[in-house]
């Protein structure tokens, strides 16, 4: 790929499902806040050119961080939602790059799974998303708690990050998705919102998001492998 790669990390959530004093991102793990280890998985792969992290109007925690000076890193304020900080930093990005949208919440990201998922782009130019093919049985459940049937998990994926797409297409796709009031959870929604079918590709079970107290013990468990 010849284009510039700009990494997108939407980092304006304040995490309430963790029950912490502070955002999530922000709980140490291993000796450093959860996003350190995200940003320098990010910062230290040779295609990325730029990383964008999109903050809370109030953090005032991101600027103590030592990796926050890291010249490959630009901040801006993001949004409400999602969608609004991955938006603002698409703002600032140029459109003739391709954007690799992550979770901050996600420290154990790996470069293989970044390859990976930049060498899918010439299968997938319209872009992919890692993801992990559901293993479970699937039930889905009733505003009671009971279970109304058994859902068929052969073509069932979970949906990780990064996802990574055009930064001009997700830009105006994310732009008028958002003027429509579609609900959009990640950037692959608002693709396929627009008539986009992105790619899947399989990746590494260990990439976890940390919302729940319990997920700090597995990322520390995974980090130290």
């Amino acid at each position: 790929m010849t284009k510039d790669i700009i990494a997108i990390v939407p980092a304006a959530g304040i995490g309430s499902r963790m029950q912490a004093d502070i955002p999530k991102q922000y709980l140490p793990l291993n000796g450093q806040p959860i996003i350190a280890h995200t940003l320098a998985c990010l910062v230290e792969h040779p295609k990325i050119n730029k990383v964008v992290v999109a903050l809370n109007p109030e953090d005032d925690m991101f600027a103590e961080l030592a990796i926050a000076t890291h010249p490959k890193i630009q901040q801006v304020i993001g949004g409400k939602e999602r969608a609004d900080s991955v938006l603002a930093a698409l703002l600032q990005t140029d459109e003739q790059s391709w954007v690799l949208v992550h979770d901050a919440a996600r420290p154990c990201l790996t470069h293989q799974d970044i390859d990976v998922l930049i060498d899918a782009s010439q299968q997938f130019p319209q872009g992919a998303i890692l993801a992990s093919p559901v293993r479970d049985t699937m039930k889905r459940g009733n505003a009671q708690g009971q279970i109304v049937s058994t859902v068929e998990r052969e073509q069932l994926w979970h949906a990780l990050t990064p996802q990574f797409f055009p930064a001009k297409q997700l830009k105006q796709n994310l732009q008028q998705a958002l003027v429509q009031g579609a609900n959009i959870t990640d950037e692959a929604s608002a693709m396929e919102w627009a008539g986009v079918a992105p790619g899947l590709v399989k990746g590494r079970a260990d990439n976890i998001k940390v919302t729940h107290p319990d997920d700090l013990m597995l990322a520390q468990l995974f980090l130290s492998q």
